[in-house]
């Protein structure tokens, strides 16, 4: 059963909502943000990176770097750019990119059912990660960008909101990168309970994307709970922000890697992938089509390389072909023992066309370019109670942040 609340957002006023919301807070680097906010100092990345108000963070303790965050958030807030609901509302969130919409329930959802393995994960957190989220939490009292849930679709989630999408949203706008997106406010008391109901009849909810937030919810629910003598389990910290997808909306694109090959005989590495892969010389790049082929890019020439093998069902994460890439390539060839903290690797977003990478590899890099997991592959790793390999999925349409925020109250 999936416990999910509907709450007070605050939400930028709609002519504002364009210039105040941002992308999520890890796509993006310190530079790449920092110029951003020049272009627009209205950026809600002043609240999500707010490393980028200090010349040299590193040099600054997190709990300042997170004041700071606070800081700007109130200043929204004070400002009345921001302004919070009267009653408690779920909200419908549509994204469109190109020819592909997701449609999903902004809501609250419970930490206790994280904790108890109801809202699945698929991937590893990192500590430093998890410490940085928590702070975030705690210093902003706030849930200031939404944890990316799926569940298993059986139909039925369109007749909750089919008379919804025809009306006017509350917020719609373009964003810089050509994606389109629209708020509306679900006020009906009937509708609420329709959506709550639906929801209780769901099993489970998955992680799409944002594990260390919803990671960071867990920690910051167990500190506010100890130092809460009156603690009820209805307290705001109990629950945590989310947009939930169905899952046949839910779009997956490849997450591929670059490669330093410096510290290696290249002269050898074709070599080397003809013991375990077929190797065939491309024209111009491609795609993989399948789970067990890699593209590969390297000295000016793109190649596809086909598995040999014929892997065991028994353990689903080794076909995956960033599990195949690692075991039989990265691991052996280029020494890459842990992906998730190598500096030779460097992980690629599947949005960047084949000709980005080319020029990426001007600079005397390899890149591998991996299928796409399905959906129905995160669920069975899932479901086993098993992770993928390190930046598997690469989830398009981004969601917005400061679209809907929620204050802990």
């Amino acid at each position: 059963m999936a416990i999910i609340r509907p709450f007070r957002g605050y939400l930028p006023l709609p002519d504002e909502a364009k210039d105040i919301s941002s992308p999520p807070y890890d796509v993006l680097s310190s530079k790449e943000a920092r110029e951003i906010v020049e272009s627009n100092p209205k950026s809600f990345l002043r609240i999500i990176k707010p490393e980028i108000e200090f010349d040299n963070s590193n040099n600054i303790s997190n709990e300042r770097i997170h004041t700071a965050a606070r800081k700007n958030l109130d200043k929204l807030i004070i400002s009345k750019k921001f302004l919070r609901d009267e009653k408690p509302y779920f909200y419908l969130y549509q994204i469109s990119m190109g020819q592909h919409t997701q449609i999903g329930i902004i809501s609250e959802v419970s930490v206790e059912e994280y904790d108890n393995g109801l809202i699945k994960k698929h991937e590893y957190t990192r500590p430093d990660k998890e410490n940085d989220r928590t702070k975030h939490v705690q210093m902003t009292n706030a849930n200031t960008g939404p944890v990316f849930l799926t569940f298993k679709n059986n139909g039925d989630f369109k007749n909750l909101i089919k008379n919804t999408t025809e009306k006017k949203p509350y917020i719609s706008f373009k964003a810089d990168d050509y994606t389109f997106h629209s708020i509306w406010k679900l006020k009906s008391e009937s509708i609420i309970k329709n959506i709550e109901s639906y929801f209780r009849s769901i099993p489970d909810l998955y992680i799409a994307d944002g594990h260390h937030r919803a990671a960071a919810a867990s920690r910051v629910k167990k500190l506010k709970q100890d130092l809460n003598p009156k603690h009820s389990g209805k307290e705001s910290y109990n629950f945590f922000l989310s947009v939930i997808f169905p899952h046949d909306q839910v779009q997956i694109l490849g997450y591929n890697r670059l490669v330093d090959p410096s510290q290696i005989d290249q002269g050898n590495l074709l070599d080397f992938i003809s013991l375990n892969f077929k190797i065939s010389k491309l024209s111009n790049g491609k795609h993989p089509a399948s789970k067990t082929t890699i593209a590969m890019y390297f000295s000016g020439s793109w190649y596809y390389l086909k598995f040999k093998e014929k892997l065991s069902s028994n353990n689903f994460v080794s076909t995956l072909s960033a599990s195949i890439l690692q075991n039989y390539l990265l691991k052996p060839f280029f020494k890459i023992d842990d992906p998730r903290t190598s500096d030779k690797l460097e992980f690629i977003g599947g949005i960047k066309g084949l000709e980005e990478l080319e020029n990426m590899c001007s600079k005397k890099m390899i890149a591998f370019v991996m299928c796409p997991v399905e959906v129905d592959d995160l669920f069975t790793v899932a479901d086993a109670g098993q992770v993928m390999p390190p930046k598997s999925t690469w989830f398009e349409p981004k969601l917005r942040s400061g679209l809907v925020v929620r204050l802990l109250d």
